[in-house]
Parts: structure tokens; sequence; C-alpha cells
């Protein structure tokens, strides 16, 4: 796996907000009451989240940029009081065992939500738009404020940067940026950049530092490339940020006033070719001997798996230092717009002849105001990200969330021409800076070139933020996972078990487990329970059916538990009135999981979800779900700990839960084994 990122921008026009109105904003926020009863606590939350959402949004783009830049000594203000709100958000979690006791179900699920986005809100603003602003200071290294062109041109460099680091879980043995600068205003006046150009364009291998001088000099083309077997994530956007903070003559370049930029990333693991400066992308499409323009850059997910066959059909001039498959994308692009061939149709036409799964970006100089993606095949993804004024594309949904709200998921498999379904599969789509951050400014089309329209119903909402894929000060997110097990276990009991006569028992709302459910299990008519994932959640699902084995074992109800495509596939009967199904999963988009559950609802079954994801397909779908952890609690590890236990936790709350309703659980061992869930954190 690799990774892409793109972000295209156009001058705002918005004004930049007054101080009076940040601080009134934050002072509105900051006014929270937190000893309130459990109703209106969740209330006072919600305002005070909406206050700060409020702020996040003043603050964003270049307007905002410039308002924290202007005002230093309001920035600093910012980022103290909210370090204090934070604080006082943890001291009521910490309280919040406690009080929870007694509380009913829902206010649970309520306060928990409220604290959610109230997290979330306070993050946004403390760690996306304050060290937006202090990283573009630091990039434009300028005490002063700088020019709206400066701002716009780093602070897009700065969105590539922050998504390069999330995006390094996906591959980390190299990673660079290709800054598309026009309107730069360097003439050839200046003996010294005259000479500067001059230099760092001979790197025909296109190694960090390389510029290319286009279209008479009016568009520059800047690259920045790093390349290392061996090293700790961060290390590469590091080095990159350091090159482009060191770089003056692009510093010169998005000095003028009508300077905009263009900016294409990527983050690699090396499956084709070896680990190298020259094979990092972006990679350009010059050949050996070979005319320098038309000047294209091209970054690749994936494998072109026939790149040796296109390179001897072609005939192309591939310096041997470069030894990816990638190189083929930009070189081919050009052959066909020196052939005459429209931009649109080059890059269309290429792409249409590349074998294996691809992810694929691609920014040129005839045309620095657009970038084209290309997504074809399984495996792969991209992206759209769509925020005021600006388009920010990633491989993963974390790559766009710090700026972008909404964002359109290309869709690589699914044929856009029902006449042509092989020809048709995957999707092309080309992004126009004029109405960036609008679907006005998306052109989408399957890869024989039907036209797919856009409107604004085929967006999705973002379900994370930045604060879910931190990974703080831990080297890696194995690790950050591990020790916010205890966190993520004892949040998924909160309020959920309360202390009935000296002994302790299962309290669930009807959110987790609905009356209808309750009243089946009552008179009889649930008579087997199937706990059901896929991966990870298979085996937390074997954990969950042992749980109700023991809480139900005086019961005659049935327990089993089995992959979802083992339900769907091999034990799907008629009428299944009979069965209660506990699904599991920690994001609530597992494809297996989701469809088995539509299967089994369609034949009568009651569903119950345990997962880690509010609004998640799978909620929607359940009848009843036991949220673990706070019900946002992402796990970005491929190995799962924290998720796995909390499963876990929930699947014995909902064990004895079930027991109380059929009339057989054993008071007793339910108090022993909650009492021993409770010490576990611990």
């Amino acid at each position: 796996m690799c990774g892409i990122i793109a972000v295209l921008r156009r001058r705002s026009n918005r004004a930049t907000p007054p101080r009076s109105l940040i601080e009134q904003t934050l002072a509105a926020a900051l006014d929270l009451d937190l000893t309130l009863d459990a109703g209106r606590l969740a209330q006072a939350l919600v305002d005070s989240a909406s206050h700060l959402e409020e702020l996040d949004a003043a603050l964003r783009g270049t307007a905002g940029i410039q308002c924290l830049l202007a005002h230093q000594d309001l920035a600093d203000r910012l980022h103290v009081e909210l370090r204090e709100l934070d604080a006082r958000i943890d001291d009521l979690e910490n309280e919040l065992d406690r009080r929870a006791q007694s509380w009913s179900g829902q206010d649970v699920e309520n306060v928990n939500a409220a604290l959610v986005r109230l997290r979330d809100a306070s993050w946004a603003v403390h760690r996306d738009r304050l060290r937006t602003a202090a990283a573009v200071r630091d990039l434009a290294r300028s005490s002063n404020v700088p020019g709206t062109a400066t701002i716009d041109a780093y602070a897009a460099v700065q969105t590539a940067l922050s998504s390069l680091d999330r995006l390094e879980v996906r591959g980390r043995d190299s990673a660079g940026i290709h800054v598309l600068v026009t309107g730069h205003g360097i003439g050839s006046d200046d003996p010294d950049l005259a000479e500067a150009l001059h230099r760092r364009a001979s790197d025909a291998l296109f190694r960090s530092g390389s510029v290319r001088s286009l279209d008479g000099g009016r568009v520059l083309g800047f690259v920045y490339k790093t390349a290392a077997e061996i090293g700790e994530l961060g290390d590469n956007v590091r080095a990159l940020r350091e090159a482009i903070r060191e770089d003056e003559l692009l510093r010169r370049a998005v000095r003028a006033e009508a300077a905009e930029v263009t900016v294409l990333g990527h983050t690699r693991w090396a499956s084709v070719g070896i680990i190298s400066e020259p094979n990092a992308h972006p990679l350009e499409a010059f050949e050996i001997d070979g005319p320098t323009e038309p000047y294209v850059v091209a970054a690749l997910n994936g494998d072109v798996d026939n790149h040796v066959a296109l390179v001897d059909e072609h005939d192309l001039r591939i310096a041997p230092e470069i030894t990816t498959d990638a190189k083929v994308i930009p070189t081919l692009v050009a052959r066909r717009l020196r052939d005459g061939v429209a931009r649109v149709e080059a890059f269309r036409a290429t792409v249409a002849t590349f074998e294996g799964s691809t992810a694929i970006g691609v920014s040129s100089a005839d045309a620095p105001d657009e970038l084209m993606l290309a997504l074809r095949g399984s495996g792969q993804a991209l992206y759209v990200g769509l925020a005021d004024d600006s388009f920010v594309v990633a491989s993963e949904p974390y790559g766009v969330v710090e700026d972008c709200p909404r964002y359109l998921r290309m869709d690589g498999e699914t044929p856009g021409n029902p006449n042509n379904p092989t020809a048709s599969r995957g999707q092309i789509v080309r992004l126009v800076r004029e109405h960036a951050g609008t679907v006005a400014g998306i052109e989408r089309m399957a890869f024989d070139g039907t036209a797919l329209p856009l409107e604004d119903a085929g967006l999705t909402r973002s379900a994370i933020t930045t604060r879910d894929v931190d990974r703080g000060a831990f080297p890696h997110f194995l690790l950050k996972e591990i020790s916010e097990s205890p966190r993520s276990f004892r949040k998924t009991l909160r309020g959920r078990i309360v202390d009935d006569g000296g002994r302790l028992r299962v309290h669930l709302g009807d959110t987790s487990l609905p009356p209808a459910v309750r009243a089946a299990l009552r008179d009889g008519r649930i008579r087997r329970v199937l706990t059901i994932g896929q991966g990870t959640a298979a085996v937390a699902a074997q954990g969950v059916a042992t749980a109700l084995d023991l809480a139900l074992r005086s019961s005659p109800v049935s327990v089993s538990s089995l992959p979802a495509t083992e339900l769907s596939g091999f034990q799907m009967r008629a009428d299944m009135s009979d069965t209660l199904i506990v699904a599991i999963s920690q994001s609530g988009t597992t494809t297996d999981t989701n469809r088995t559950v539509d299967l089994v609802r369609a034949r009568g079954a009651r569903v119950i979800a345990i997962v880690n994801r509010r609004g998640s397909d799978l909620t929607d779908k359940a009848d009843g779900v036991l949220y673990t952890s706070d019900g946002r609690d992402v796990e970005m590890s491929v190995a799962s700990t924290k998720a796995f236990y909390a499963q876990i936790a929930a699947g014995f709350l909902l064990a004895f839960a079930v027991a109380q309703e059929t009339g057989t659980c054993d008071p007793k061992l339910q108090h022993e084994v909650l009492s021993a869930l409770r010490s576990l954190p611990d």
C-alpha cells in the first residue's frame, strides 16, 4: 500500500474574522457547568461544542490563518484556554463512573455522545487550526503576517505534509511532494535566481530539490523527496518539511500576489523498483534526450502490472536508475499530449491501457489549475475532500478530514456503463481550481469516457476527525492502542453496571436492548443466539458466545458462534424469527458482516450490534446497539488490542442482560463476573 495526497485551492474572498468574534465565541464555549444532572449536563456539553464548532469554522482557511497570525497573543490564549478545557473534560470523565450509577442507560449514551462532540470541537481548534497557522508561519519563515498568496501556498503545502504524516501507515520507505507554481513573478533579469534555476534544473533523475522552469518560465515545478530503508514514522515528513522550509527560491515564487500552487504528494511502500529518490513519487515525464515539455508529474498507488510491456511497446527512453512502474504514467500522458490528443483524453487513454489495481494522481504544466485522478480495481482507494475553496485528495478518509467535512469516495470497481461493463469499470475525475471545494469543480467519468454526473447527495460526511488518528507521542499505533486499552475497557462498562442491594448487576438502556427484543426473550420466542463477525471480530464473537453460554447455562436458549460469511453462506433459514444475532464490528463498515445482517433481518431475526462507531452502517441496520468505549475510539493498528478487549467486555454485559430477560440469570455469578470486569482495567 502507498498513499497519495493532492491539494488544489482557489483564492478565498472570505474576510478575516474579527478578533472580537473569536473572543466572544470562545467565552461562550468556556461558560460550561460540569456539575449539572445528566440531562442538563448533556445539553451543556452540546452547547459548548456548538460554540467551538463555530470557532473552528471561523478559523479555517486563509482568513482564519490570517487572523491567528495577526494576533499571536490570541492564538496563545486559545492554546491555554482549550488545554484547560480539555483538563476539565478529563476530570469529568474520571468522575463519570461514579456519577453514572444513578443515570439511565439513555443518559449515559447522551453524555458520552456529547463528550465525543465536545472533544472533537476542542481538538479541531486546538490541534488543527492553531497548528496549521503555526506551521504556515514556520514554512514561510516570516515574523510578519505573510501575504494572501503566501498563506494560500504554504497552507496547501502544510495540508499535504499533515496528510502524508497520517498516510505513512500505508508505507514509508520514501515520500515526495511536488509543488507547481504559477503567477510567481520570478523573471530572468535576476542573475542569482536565474543561476539557481539553471543549477536545480540539471538533475535528470528528478531528485529532491529539482526545479523545472516551464511554459517559457510562466510555470515552475519544485520537487522534494526523501528515501530510507530504515526509519521511524514521521522521519520522512520532517525531512520534506525542512527541505521546503529552507527553500528560498520557493519562498520567492509564492511571494507574488498572483502566485498559486497545485500540490501532489506521495508516501511509498516499494513494490516495483528499489527504494531511492529517483524512484520516489511524484515522477516527471522526462525521457533520456527527449523534450522537457509537455511537463507531467504523477503518483501511483498499486502496480501497473504491464509496465515492462508498455515501455517496450512505446520505446520509452527511461533512465536506468528509475525502475519504478509509476514512470510510465507521466511519460505516456506526455507522449499523447505531444501527439495532439486533448488533455483529459490523453490521461484517460493512458490509464485505460494499464493492467492491475491502480490509483493515480497527475498534475501538468499545461493545465496548472487542474488535477487528474484515476481509480481502477480493488485494493486501492481515492477520496476527494471538499472544504471552503479547496479540494484535498487522499488515499484514506483520514487524509482529508483535517480540512474537509465532506468527501467523494471514488469507485474503482463498479462499471459506469452497463452496455460496456468491462471497459467502463473504474472512475476518472478532473478537479478544477476555479470551483475548488464545490461539486461544480468535479468532472467524473468512467474509464470508457461515460459521463458520471455528481450531485451533493453523492458525497459522504466524515464520521471521524484527526483526533481519531493522532499518534501522539507514541512511535507507532500498536503501542498507543495497547496503552489505551484500560481506558477503552472502562468506558465500555461505564453506566452499565449498577449496585443493587450490595450485588452488581447489568443495566442496559433500551437503545442497546430494545423492548421488543426483551419481550421476545421473556416469552421464549427467541430460542437461539448466534454471534458473528469477521477477522478479529469473529474471534471476539467466540468470546462473546462463551460469555452467553456462561450466563445462559440454565436456559433453553442455544448459543453458537461463526464467521458472518459462514452464516450467510451455509446457515440461513427461511424463518429466523427465533434467532437473535449479535453482530460485532470495530468500525461498523465490514461488508461481509453488514450484508449478513441484511439477510438475517429479511428472514425475521433480531440484531444487536457491538460496534465502536456512532452513525456507521451497522448501527443503522441493527435493532439495538451496544457501543464499545465511548462509541468512537478508532483503532489504526492492524493488530487489534483495545477494540478486541472492549468487545469482550460488551459481550459479558449483553450476556447477563439477556439472562435477566430469560429469567435464568444467576445473581451470584453475575456479581462475581462484573466485579472482576470492573477491576480488570487497573
